[in-house]
């Protein structure tokens, strides 16, 4: 689609419940222009005859959307979406296959809009989720208390699948309020409690909003690195919490980046790396099936359900991963080519930490330490528990950290 002429560029028209009634005059121009006009079959029924050629979104979209285009090429195309097409929308999508010169978007009021005027909410002190694009467990990364979230449903089961969450994790006390249809004639808004919810659908076009409120006794999950180890499931394979936090710390997370997590066990670094921005992606690698199952289910719980798990032994298993931002080698420090293979394929200007609790992975941490310099960090931690009727310091395995920076290409 790169030699697309200008003149053929593609107009994205937002559109809400109202429909036609709801459009401005500039959309409705657009629309009568249209000599192709594309869009879910609700969408396109909200549009009067007489219009242009009619397309019905295939299923799935995405795998049909270039050739659909290059079948009409040539021909004054526009597509409709709803709300703001820019807003977890088609109007993305489109910018990313023809460029942003190739696309011109008119956006209609999102629901997130909508719902914040009629809930009195400010837009940007409230979290967004969507269930169209992710799984429900993506909500566990924003339930905290006192927190204002928006979901975007999937589907008419979308608000009962939120409920359920939320009570399980100690919010049933939430209030739920789930607003169907906004804008349009057939506007309704339903109002309960997740732990009391028994409205199994709702209307399938719908956004649920939550006020997150905890339940007694229920422990808040902080946004900062060094969850409490109970907060994962796993086996005693676990990077510890005061480790983890310096850990996470030395792999320095920015936003957008990419973490293989190799020897990952219960995944604990990989999901807070995750969990420390909604753009941050993991690659977790463990080569024992059920420390693998294991990670997915942690990620799903701690609300980053993206993260992506590959079960197999390193290095082989690192073939033909997307090449990291940062790499964590948190087992199989020893295993032959491992650390080789992980450092070649780590971006220039990239972190890669390595963590040791044995003699024979530490002489491999101090080899690697002679050849490339960084920091080697020895940390000792210990944590108070009973000794008969006193308190006494009982200490975790000592662990030490070799954290070094890939040079840029050229130094």
């Amino acid at each position: 689609m790169s030699d697309l002429r200008p003149a053929d560029a593609v107009a994205v028209v937002g559109i809400g419940a109202d429909g036609w009634s709801g459009l401005s005059q500039t959309a409705r121009r657009e629309l009568h222009a249209a000599e192709v006009l594309m869009g879910s079959a609700r969408q396109l029924a909200l549009v009067p005859e007489p219009t242009a050629e009619r397309v019905v979104w295939p299923s799935p979209l995405l795998p049909e959307l270039p050739g659909l285009l290059e079948a009409h090429r040539g021909r004054r195309i526009c597509v409709l979406a709803s709300g703001d097409p820019m807003f977890h929308g088609i109007g993305t999508t489109l910018v990313r296959l023809l460029g942003p010169g190739r696309v011109r978007v008119l956006p209609h009021p999102s629901s997130v809009s909508l719902a914040c005027a009629r809930l009195g909410w400010a837009v940007d002190q409230v979290e967004v989720v969507s269930l169209v694009t992710r799984p429900v467990e993506a909500l566990n990364s924003v339930i905290h208390e006192g927190r204002r979230v928006l979901v975007l449903g999937a589907d008419g089961t979308s608000a009962a699948r939120v409920a359920v969450l939320l009570a399980a994790r100690g919010y049933g006390g939430s209030p739920i309020t789930v607003l169907e249809r906004l804008g349009g004639p057939e506007e309704r808004v339903i109002t309960g409690v997740a732990g009391g919810w028994d409205l199994p659908a709702t209307q399938d076009l719908n956004i649920v909003a939550v006020e997150c409120r905890a339940d007694p006794g229920t422990v808040p999950l902080p946004c900062v690195p060094g969850l409490p180890d109970a907060a994962f499931e796993h086996d005693g394979q676990l990077t510890k919490a005061e480790v983890r936090a310096v850990t996470l710390a030395r792999l320095a997370p920015v936003p957008g980046e990419l973490l293989w997590d190799v020897g990952a066990g219960a995944g604990s670094v990989a999901v807070e790396w995750m969990r420390g921005h909604r753009a941050n992606r993991a690659v977790a690698v463990e080569r024992d099936p059920d420390r693998a199952a294991r990670a997915a289910r942690n990620a799903a719980g701690l609300g980053v359900p993206e993260l992506s798990v590959v079960n197999g032994p390193a290095p082989a298993a690192l073939a033909g991963l997307p090449r990291p931002d940062a790499v964590f080698v948190g087992g199989g420090v020893t295993a032959p080519g491992v650390v080789e293979a992980c450092w070649e394929a780590l971006r220039p200007g990239g972190r890669l930490v390595a963590n040791a609790v044995t003699v024979e992975s530490e002489a491999v941490l101090a080899s690697w330490y002679g050849r490339l310099g960084g920091d080697l960090v020895r940390l000792a931690v210990s944590r108070a528990s009973p000794v008969g009727g006193f308190t006494g310091w009982r200490p975790l395995m000592p662990v030490t950290i070799w954290s070094v920076v890939k040079p840029e290409e050229g130094r």
